[in-house]
């Protein structure tokens, strides 16, 4: 299977997204994440899209994709940043048990992470974690073991590192 990461700058119109989208899920790619904001010009928006080829032939339909999408009136610019250095965050809430005997370890792994505790109920705890994919997957597996009730993502956004932009 191959990933790849894909910034879109689009107009900010109703329906680009789907349209966006559909050229994808229509070629059998699996849309991993995806997310959508207006970015400095309130009349454009960016988003950042993750898929998933495991078709042969994957390269060659993303390549026509991507010709595609540059045909479609609303797309401004789309980037394959796969192969550039960049940078990749998501932002997470993790909704965990958190009897009052366990919210001292929780909070360890908190810190460590350098996360946030952004409420604390009785019997629960939602913290907010922003990293790229390794450090979720990593809290998420260490607050596995006190049982997590409930998880919120974003998806991925991304940016190439330097002076290089869309």
């Amino acid at each position: 299977m191959v990933k790849h990461t894909l910034t879109v700058l689009v107009e900010n119109t109703p329906g680009v997204a789907a349209r966006v989208t559909g050229l994808f899920t229509r070629r059998g790619f699996n849309i991993d994440s995806i997310n959508a904001a207006i970015t400095d010009k309130p009349d454009i928006s960016r988003l950042t899209i993750v898929i998933t080829s495991d078709r042969e032939g994957g390269e060659r339909q993303l390549e026509q994709i991507t010709k595609q999408l540059n045909k479609l009136i609303d797309v401004i610019t789309i980037k394959d940043i796969t192969a550039y250095e960049s940078i990749e965050r998501e932002l997470v809430l993790i909704k965990v048990d958190a009897a009052p005997k366990k919210r001292a370890e929780i909070l360890q792994i908190v810190e460590i992470f350098r996360a946030k505790t952004v409420d604390i109920a009785p019997e629960s705890m939602i913290i907010e974690v922003t990293g790229d994919e390794d450090k979720i997957e990593a809290m998420l597996t260490l607050l596995s073991d006190f049982g997590i009730k409930e998880v919120a993502r974003t998806g991925k956004v991304a940016m190439v590192r330097g002076a290089k932009t869309l």
